[in-house]
This record gives C-alpha cells, structure tokens and sequence, in this order.
C-alpha cells in the first residue's frame, strides 16, 4: 500500500513542491543514512575555527575522540590526562600547537613514537604543573619536529638521565626552548643552533660547561637563576661564545662576584639576590654595551665598589643597587642613566658630586635610607635637569627637602617625621603631578594654605596616615581638586 502511494505521488501532475519528497527534509534520500552526521567537535569541547579545538578545564581523563583531521591547534590543557594514545595523535598531521599544561602526563603516558606523525608541529606545552612527572624524553620522540619553534617542558621531573645529547639536536627550527623548575644538574648537551630562548631557570645546575654552549651563537636569552652555580660553578669565558647573547639572568645562584668575562654584546645582566661583595675596575669591562645591570640584594659595601667600576658603561640607562650595604652614592656613575635605584641600603647622606653630570636621569629611588634633610648637600638637585620621580619615603626627613628639581613630577615623602610643609615647599617644582605625603605627623594646619599655588598639573595629593585628618585646598585655576584625606 506504501508503494502504490508513492507512485502516484510521483505520477501525479502539478503536485505543489511542498508535497514532493524530493524537499521533504525528514525525508531520507536513497544510498543516504537517517543517523546526524558525525559531531565536528568532541563532546564539551568548543572549536571557535575550523582548525581549533578548545578543550581547556574540562577535567577530561580520556584523550577525547572525534578530533576533526583539519585541527591545526589543540587546547588540552587543565585536565587530566595520564597518557597520550598514539592512534589518536597519528591521525592529526597537520597539528601546529599541541597544549597539554597541566596534566598527569608521566614518562609511561608518553610512548616514544607519541609525536611521530605531527610533522608540523611549532609550538608543544607539556608543563606547568607538578602533577606532570614527565622525568624523561623518550628517545626519538622528538626527531621528526623539524617544524618545531617552541617547547615548553618546566614544571616537571627531568633529570639529566631523562635527556640525551639526541633530545633536541635534530630540532633545526627550534628557537624557545623552556625547561625551568625540573631536576637538571648541568646544561643539556646536543641543543639546537637555532635557539634564541634558553630557560634554565629553578634547576640543580651547579656547573656551566663552555662546551655545550659553544654553538649558540644566535642565543639571545640565557635565563639560569635559581641554580646552585655558587662561586665556581661559572668559571670565566665559560659565556664567551654565546656572541648575540642580549639578556642574561643569574640571579639567586650564591655567586661572589660578577662572572668574568662576559659576551661583549650583553644588554643586560641581572643578578640580584647573590654574594657580591665587591665591583672592581675591571669587572664589568668586557660588557660595554650593557643597558640594563641589576646587582640589587648583594653585599655591596661602599669601600668595595671601585671608583670606575661603572667607567666603561656609556650605554647603561637602568642601574639598580637595591638592597645593598651602600653608604653613600657611587661615584662615576655614567652620564647616560635614565633610572637609579638605591633604596634599602645605609645612605646618610647625599652630595652633588656623585650625581653631577646625570642630566638624563628620570628616576631615583633613595628610599628606606637614613637620609635627613641636613645631611642632603646644597647644590645635590642642581644638575638632576630631566629628573621626574623621586623616592625619598622612610628616610628621617622633618620637611620636604629645598630646591628639588624643575622637572619633577611625582614626589614620594611617605614614612618620614614631616610635621609642616611651608609655603615654599614646592616652589622649585612646578610640573608636580603627585605627591606623597601620609603617614608623617602632619595635623589639620600642619599645611600652609600657599604650598601648592603654581602647581596647576598636580593631581594626588596623599595624606592619609597623619596624626590628624588633613584638608589639602588647591588654588581654584587648578583643573581639579583632590578630595580631603583622613588617617
């Protein structure tokens, strides 16, 4: 009876197209299946571009299925996962990024051949957490990633016996290569010529051999803090071939002096949190070019800082000596600093000789010193032309220091005995955007009602803190007012 209706619903002439199964779409054609195709998508998951699939935060224990062939990049990180099937994987040649941060990934769940068919891939995460215990890279698993522009294993269990001198060497297109927080003793043998990025960083490194550092000469980054070089794990030269070395990172290594030395063109070396007692003449000589030198939280005894320790630096902008036994300014200090930073150490006092020349610096930092106004030098500002910020909070000041640079425009003198602010505080200081002033022992009239008269860019004004509330009253010519401020 089915068949005969059909029949005629096809003979039947002038049949409106409503009516005609051909645009019945419940209507299932011949050779085709009723079953909804196949999910683009795995399950949870979003896929934001056809070549993406987003599986972050799901809490997945099973490598998900029904992964399009087209993805490109694949997001599994925050979950957990054991292991990585390789049938799954093979299938997904044209992946370029494969995120599996924070995972519980062992060396077991990562089978040699695991990344043997993803011949594009650039960019591989398996770190980030220490639920990952990946203590090894199986052998070859990484010999066919020649495309291969980032690795990113920190956060695991990699011992030196977890890696060989074939680990990365067949990776010709390998720049960013991050294996911090693991258990590494040495530097790895066999790595790319090609890396920019090495991250060494919170290992058991105790020893840098020149050795296998010898073929780096495009390395720009070397990141090694947190290591246990000590005061021979960095012998001299041992850096030298490293020739593009730009940034170098050595900070929290219990090293006793600035390693000698060094790649002529470093920019920058950071080396805060050490033992370095002493900056000779010649220590930093073979680093002209540096930009940027960090030795804040050292042992610095001013008697142990030579007077041209700093004489070769033309190009230094940023010098920072934080945290230090200094007790009194270094002298020969190059003229082209942009940024000083000398708080938390034992100044107390302040002569114009070590500053004259600066006529580029914009910051100084002198806070948490044992500075007092008298034992500031008249004349110590005059040069400071393009200074804009000045730190000078927790020293013993008992009023805001006289003939403070034109150019300043933030002024930090919270934490210190300031009972009175007179109507020439800021004379000398028209530009002020910001000024700091809680937690001194001003009272309600402690400010005269002309102090700020002329600052018309000035903008906070902090008095919070104080022995009393204390109402601060800008000239009305002033673009805006700032609103009273209590203890």
């Amino acid at each position: 009876m089915r068949l005969s209706l059909l029949l005629l619903l096809l003979l039947l002439p002038g049949l409106p197209p409503a009516l005609g199964m051909e645009d019945d779409a419940s209507f299932p054609h011949l050779g085709e299946s009723s079953q909804p195709p196949p999910r683009a998508c795995p399950p949870r998951c979003s896929c934001p571009r056809p070549d993406t699939v987003d599986c972050d935060g799901l809490d997945l224990r099973v490598f998900p299925d029904n992964i399009t062939r087209a993805a490109q990049h694949l997001s599994l990180q925050n979950n957990q996962l054991q292991e990585l099937p390789y049938n799954e994987l093979s299938r997904l040649s044209g992946l370029r990024t494969l995120n599996l941060h924070n995972n519980l990934i062992s060396s077991e769940g990562l089978p040699d051949e695991a990344f043997e068919s993803l011949t594009q891939l650039q960019h591989i995460y398996v770190a980030h957490n220490k639920n990952n215990l990946i203590s090894k890279v199986p052998r070859g698993a990484l010999s066919r990633q020649t495309h291969l522009r980032e690795l990113y294993l920190q956060h695991n269990q990699l011992t030196d016996s977890g890696l060989d001198a074939t680990t990365f060497s067949k990776l010709h297109s390998l720049e960013y290569l991050d294996l911090s927080h693991n258990q590494l003793a040495e530097v790895p043998a066999g790595l790319p010529r090609t890396l920019a990025v090495l991250h060494l960083g919170r290992n058991r490194i105790r020893w840098v051999e020149a050795a296998r550092l010898g073929g780096l000469r495009g390395l720009r980054y070397l990141l090694l803090q947190h290591n246990q070089l000590g005061a021979t794990g960095l012998p001299a030269g041992a850096l030298r071939p490293l020739r593009g070395l730009h940034t170098l990172h050595l900070y929290g290594n219990r090293l006793d002096r600035v390693p000698q030395a060094l790649p002529r063109r470093l920019r920058a070396l950071v080396l805060p949190h050490n033992r370095v007692a002493t900056l000779g003449a010649r220590d930093l000589a073979s680093t002209p070019r540096l930009a940027e030198l960090n030795l804040a939280y050292n042992c610095l005894a001013s008697a142990r800082v030579h007077l041209r320790a700093f004489r070769r630096l033309r190009a230094l902008r940023s010098l920072d000596l934080a945290g230090n036994q200094l007790t009194q300014l270094p002298s020969g200090l190059p003229a082209g600093l942009h940024t000083l930073r000398l708080q938390r150490n034992q100044l107390r006092a302040l002569e114009p000789e070590p500053l004259a020349g600066l006529h580029q610096l914009q910051e100084l930092s002198l806070a948490h010193n044992r500075l007092r106004v008298g034992d500031i030098g008249p004349g110590t500002w005059h040069e400071l032309q393009a200074l804009q910020v000045l730190d000078l909070s927790h020293n013993q000041l008992s009023f805001v220091p006289p003939d403070l640079p034109e150019a300043l425009e933030e002024l930090h003198l919270q934490g210190n005995r300031i009972g009175h602010v007179g109507p020439e505080a800021f004379l000398s200081t028209p530009r002020l955007r910001a000024l700091f002033l809680r937690a001194n022992r001003l009272h309600m009239t402690s400010i005269a009602p002309e102090a700020f008269l002329g600052l018309l860019h000035l903008r906070v004004v902090d008095t919070t803190g104080n022995l009393e509330p204390v109402l601060v009253r800008l000239p009305p010519t002033a673009p805006r007012r700032p609103r009273a401020a209590g203890p």
